[in-house]
């Protein structure tokens, strides 16, 4: 089967015949190809602009552009055309045949007249770049601002991160004046304060109990009776014991030493066991949480920098705690560590154990673990100052 090539392959393929044709003054007869296979290429259209696609690259929308344009290597030279094709990051600029001239970086790559044609382009957005690249080419220029702004959201963004850290930062401050802060002011308030200043708070208190508890029951002798109950069960140094009528389910504590016990514990028991024990379960109460820490917790941040920086706190906030304390069933406390102080102190707990829960149910442990037997046991105080202890709200 005949090929068909155009005229100019043609003259080389069969030179022959050329020659023949023109000894004997005829043209060879060749067949006249119905379309070239290969159409000559516009050359001028080829200097002027040079597309073409290879695989692809970092774009999905472009394959590998190269495009013409005009490269000046520094303002007093004249500007050179030149090949400029995209890779991956990179924009390559090389000369007429092809030898690399110079690679600029695409994400520092910097548009000095945005939105108007030709497109100038340089190195960098330094004030001092000397390089410029002239282009018109509308995929070429397209290519490059899409490649750029893709490899800008790839890239760190230092802002970003510059942000974060400083939110992550401020979170971090918030939630230490939220949580941390307050309780170390609390703790440095708590541990600077001295005795005097947590009586004179345990006093104001006391006389704002008054008014949900009632006066303290002050019979004489009822009171000197009760001073020996509780140094008996607290030794030489108990603090200060008040009956009240009522405002406090068994018994409570206050800053300052001060424990307050409703009058039914001495009234209606048979025996000073009874009271004893709940005197001595209210100091194992005292002793692992610090009255004065719960007041301050209860009365806030404001309150307790307030006390830090003067002493003072208000009425408003001992009158919210008072009630708050008056109405709040006390907090039980572990069997094991009040068998172990009733033992030290050589008192009964089954006496104290029936008041709790007149079943025994929930308080078998204490009845079970009672470190004193009734056969060894030995009455806490005389019968006279029990009696008093029993009349001390009565005139």
């Amino acid at each position: 089967m005949l090929r068909h090539l155009p005229e100019q392959h043609c003259r080389r393929a069969f030179p022959r015949h050329r020659a023949l044709g023109k000894a004997q003054g005829a043209t060879p007869h060749l067949p006249k190809p119905a379309l070239p296979l290969y159409p000559a290429h516009n050359q001028n259209e080829t200097e002027q602009k040079r597309t073409r696609r290879v695989p692809k690259t970092a774009l999905t929308d472009y394959a590998r552009l190269e495009a013409t344009g005009l490269w000046r290597a520094r303002p007093d030279v004249q500007r050179v055309e030149v090949i400029v094709s995209i890779g991956e990051a990179t924009l390559t600029i090389a000369d007429r045949n092809e030898r690399p001239l110079a690679h600029w970086s695409l994400p520092a790559v910097h548009r000095q007249n945005p939105s108007r044609r030709p497109a100038i382009f340089a190195p960098s957005d330094a004030e001092d770049e000397i390089e410029t690249l002239e282009l018109e080419d509308d995929d070429m220029i397209a290519a490059i601002e899409k490649v750029r702004r893709a490899i800008a959201r790839r890239r760190p963004r230092q802002g970003r991160l510059r942000m974060g850290l400083t939110v992550a930062t401020g979170l971090a401050l918030f939630a230490g004046a939220v949580f941390w802060l307050p309780e170390k002011i609390t703790d440095q308030t708590v541990s600077l304060l001295p005795d005097a200043t947590r009586k004179a708070v345990g006093d104001r208190m006391l006389s704002r109990v008054r008014q949900f508890a009632g006066e303290p029951c002050g019979a004489t002798a009822g009171r000197t009776a009760l001073a020996k109950l509780g140094r008996r069960v607290l030794g030489e140094a108990p603090g200060r014991i008040f009956v009240v009528p009522s405002g406090v389910e068994t018994t409570a504590h206050l800053p300052g030493g001060v424990i307050l016990i409703n009058k039914h514990l001495v009234e209606d028991t048979p025996e000073p066991d009874v009271p004893a024990g709940f005197i001595l379960a209210e100091r194992l109460r005292v002793e692992r949480h610090d009255p004065m820490r719960d007041l301050l917790d209860h009365a806030g941040l404001v309150a307790t920098v307030r006390m830090l920086t003067t002493g003072e706190i208000s009425d408003d906030a001992l009158d919210d705690y008072a009630r708050v304390l008056l109405t709040a069933s006390p907090e039980p406390v572990d069997d094991t560590a009040l068998i172990a102080r009733f033992d030290e102190i050589g008192i009964r707990t089954t006496p104290y154990a029936y008041e709790v829960d007149a079943t025994g149910a929930t308080t078998l442990a204490l009845i079970e673990g009672d470190p004193v037997p009734i056969a060894e046991a030995s009455p806490l105080i005389p019968d006279a100052d029990w009696v008093a202890i029993q009349g001390i709200c009565t005139d």
